[in-house]
């Protein structure tokens, strides 16, 4: 027997097709290089649908770009509760933010366009949403161990942060994304063991 879906799923379906067509053609080709149309004829909907789930293609983006950075805080969570120190917790986390500033879809969209494409306000807000906690969380966890100094912990997240982002748009800029992050990541190590309580 077919069961007819609701108004809210088939709503949901359409949300969700859209957000997938369009962070594969972001990813693939950035957000200019993707047209309104385009992006309506590959999620398999109408464009008053498009316009009924999202202010239009930049809103679109916002959207893809909040659940690219969801995702990745949910891995960079992952990797560092599989760490019993809190030190390796916070070292395999730097390490898998550095491998995913080479993944395409991460550097097109988080990196190279998000910025420019939703302004360095919103593209900041978003980036603290998900990644401030985390930051936030291991410092208090490496304080609470005595690896580092008793500090106050909201400024040095906020500073940790932004070397990140900064960090993040070095090596997704790079000629050679292989040597960037290589370079990144021992700069990121030398920084963060200044951190470490003598």
């Amino acid at each position: 027997m077919k069961v007819k879906r609701t108004q809210a799923e088939r709503s949901e379906a359409t949300r969700a097709a859209l957000m997938a067509a369009a962070r594969s053609l972001f990813a693939e080709r950035g957000y200019a290089g993707v047209g309104t149309e385009e992006l309506v004829r590959a999620s398999g909907v109408t464009r008053g649908a498009l316009y009924h789930h999202f202010d239009g293609k930049t809103d679109l983006f916002g959207a893809v770009f909040e659940e690219v950075e969801r995702e990745l805080a949910e891995r960079f969570a992952a990797e560092a509760l599989s760490k019993q120190d809190p030190w390796e917790a916070l070292l395999a986390a730097l390490e898998m933010f550095l491998d995913v500033c080479v993944e395409p879809e991460v550097q097109r969209i988080a990196l190279l366009d998000a910025p420019s494409v939703l302004g360095w306000e919103a593209w900041r807000e978003i980036e603290a949403r998900y990644g401030l906690g985390l930051i936030k969380l291991a410092l208090q966890n490496l304080i609470g161990a005595g690896v580092v100094e008793p500090q106050p912990v909201e400024p040095l997240a906020h500073a940790i942060l932004g070397t990140l982002a900064e960090a993040g748009l070095y090596v997704a800029r790079a000629d050679d994304v292989g040597a960037a992050r290589a370079q990144m990541g021992a700069v990121l190590r030398r920084m963060l063991e200044g951190l470490r309580s003598r």
